[in-house]
């Protein structure tokens, strides 16, 4: 197994472990924990691509998990954030539901022997994802810490940075979900014409 694929394996181990830092209340620092867990993460999706393509080590498990693993890491991530409180569930319906389609869309085409490569869109979708997580995630784990919400709170840049453009992040992220699907399925909607 090559380098790339090591490291897309590794992002998806790092999805339990993150899950189990944000859900235990009783960890010291466990939002904090799951946050540099979440970064690590990420950058290991930005390595792996990287890496693939620089080696010339781009494998068909390589297109399969790396996706694979970035819905994982994504929508687990969302989902505990749902779970705590900090964001409205219906943000990640729609992130959620976006991502059914396009690999309902993905499986149709690859039915037909066709391979529906990543867009720009889909590309800018997942970056925008992973700020607006880190950036709700700082704000739960700056929430831990008294000293860090009372300096926050009284100085009204900081307020705006880890308060409001978390979530104002989070809303670009949907925008920029439900686009990108309609991209995937305006481009590619003669894969669904050929198999009715």
């Amino acid at each position: 197994m090559n380098l790339a694929n090591k490291l897309t394996l590794i992002r998806i181990v790092f999805v339990p472990l993150f899950l189990i830092f944000m859900i235990f209340n009783d960890i010291p620092y466990g939002t904090f924990i799951a946050t540099i867990i979440f970064v690590l993460a990420s950058i290991t999706d930005k390595l792996d691509g990287y890496i693939a393509r620089s080696r010339n080590q781009i494998t068909d498990f390589g297109k399969f998990m790396d996706p694979l693993a970035d819905k994982l890491l994504v929508t687990t991530a969302l989902i505990a954030l749902v779970g705590i409180g900090v964001i409205p569930s219906w943000t990640v319906v729609i992130i959620i539901a976006r991502e059914f389609a396009v690999s309902g869309l993905r499986s149709i085409a690859a039915a037909s022997g066709k391979v529906i490569a990543a867009s720009w869109w889909g590309k800018i979708k997942t970056v925008i994802q992973m700020i607006a997580i880190i950036l709700l995630l700082l704000n739960v784990s700056i929430g831990e810490s008294m000293y860090f919400t009372d300096m926050v709170n009284s100085n009204s840049s900081l307020n705006f940075i880890f308060n409001s453009l978390p979530i104002l992040v989070l809303y670009l992220a949907v925008i920029v979900t439900v686009i990108s699907g309609i991209d995937y399925f305006m481009k590619n909607r003669k894969v669904i014409s050929t198999n009715k």
